[in-house]
């Protein structure tokens, strides 16, 4: 079985080549955008796919693996998708205001109601990129260095941030009840 980077390199003169990606990660990222933008998951698959393939040529391999190239792919699919959202009317943040980010949703995701208003706040006064980094570890089961390549960090800087996010979840979760940080948060 060929590796993803070998399917990837072979699918600039071989267009079939590209079927296999599709297949091994199409659930992934269907899940990725279903949990950030449930309503559209279908078409920003559609369109990370369209991307993915039309710029197979600038993976470069030296910044991590393939998965980590289309996540990095999806996120600028979703930040688009986003920015079309900014109007009146688009999706509100917790403060009722236009954004970009619309972790509101993520209250819809959890499955610990109990504690999902303060999972919500908590991680919506996170810095973008440590929310970015804690989710794409805990929902899309990369490793840290992955997510830094999906972000566009250094890892040794993922990790640090990864560390902040966590403790900042931690204590504001402290007086509720125990959520294990290491695994799914939905």
């Amino acid at each position: 079985m060929a590796t993803d980077e070998e399917l990837l390199a072979r699918s600039g003169t071989d267009a079939s080549a590209f079927e296999p990606l599709v297949e091994r990660h199409s659930r992934a990222l269907h899940g990725y955008f279903a949990r950030r933008a449930p309503g559209a998951a279908d078409d920003l698959l559609a369109e990370a796919w369209l991307r993915a393939y039309a710029g197979r040529g600038t993976y470069d391999a030296a910044r991590g693996p393939v998965r980590a190239w289309l996540f990095g792919v999806a996120r600028n699919v979703l930040a688009a998708h986003w920015r079309g959202l900014e109007r009146p009317g688009a999706v509100a943040t917790l403060a009722g205001e236009a954004s970009s980010d619309p972790w509101h949703a993520v209250d819809r995701r959890l499955d610990a109601a109990a504690v999902a208003p303060l999972m919500r706040r908590t991680l919506a006064e996170l810095p973008a990129v440590e929310r970015e980094l804690l989710l794409l570890i805990a929902w899309e089961q990369l490793s840290p260095t992955e997510a830094a390549a999906v972000v566009g960090v250094p890892a040794g800087t993922a990790r640090s941030r990864l560390h902040r996010a966590r403790t900042r979840l931690r204590a504001a979760l402290a007086p509720s009840a125990p959520l294990p940080l290491t695994g799914d948060l939905a």
